[in-house]
C-alpha cells in the first residue's frame, strides 16, 4: 500500500528566468544583476495588481543542480572550513527537491502585446537562465517574515 504521506506531487512551472548566469555565480553577484521573469501566456493575467518597486517570492526550479544530486550534509557555501550542516540549514542548490526561494524586487511589470507572455524585470533574483518559475507570491513582512504591523 501506497503511503499517502510521501506520494509525489506534480508541480508545473508557469515560466521560467532570462538572466545573465548560465552557471553557477555567487548569489550576491546574482542578486545585483537584473534579470527578468518570463511567465506563459495563460498565466499572465495573475500578475495584475503587481507594481515596480513591489517585492514578490519567486519559487523556481535548480534544474542544473539535479544531474549533481544531493548531500544530506555539507560545508556551507561548498567551503571545508565552514563547519558541516544539514542541508536543511543552508542556502544550498544541491536540495532533495531543488526548489529554490528568493525575495526579488520589481522593477518593470508588463504584457508583451505579441507573445502575451507576462513580463517582469526584477532585481536580487538568484535564478539562473532558464530555471522554470513554479509560483510568485508577493511578499509579505507579516507572512514571511513574522514582522507584525504597527
Amino acid at each position: 500500500m501506497a503511503d499517502p504521506e510521501r506520494e509525489s506531487i506534480s508541480v508545473v512551472p508557469i515560466g521560467y528566468v532570462r538572466s545573465g548566469f548560465s552557471e553557477y555565480a555567487p548569489s550576491d553577484e546574482m542578486r545585483r544583476e537584473t534579470s527578468t521573469i518570463i511567465l506563459y501566456p495563460e498565466f499572465a493575467d495573475g500578475l495584475m495588481g503587481l507594481e515596480p518597486g513591489d517585492r514578490i517570492l519567486t519559487l523556481f526550479a535548480l534544474h542544473r543542480a539535479v544531474a549533481s544530486g544531493y548531500e544530506l550534509r555539507l560545508h556551507p557555501g561548498h567551503n571545508p572550513v565552514n563547519p558541516i550542516r544539514g542541508v536543511f540549514a543552508t542556502r544550498s542548490q544541491y536540495r532533495p527537491n531543488f526548489i529554490a526561494a528568493t525575495v526579488a524586487r520589481i522593477l518593470a511589470v508588463r504584457v508583451d502585446e505579441v507573445s502575451g507572455n507576462g513580463i517582469v524585470d526584477v532585481v536580487e533574483l538568484d535564478a539562473q537562465d532558464g530555471s522554470p518559475v513554479i509560483d510568485i507570491k508577493r511578499h509579505s513582512a507579516a507572512f514571511d517574515d513574522g514582522v507584525q504591523p504597527g
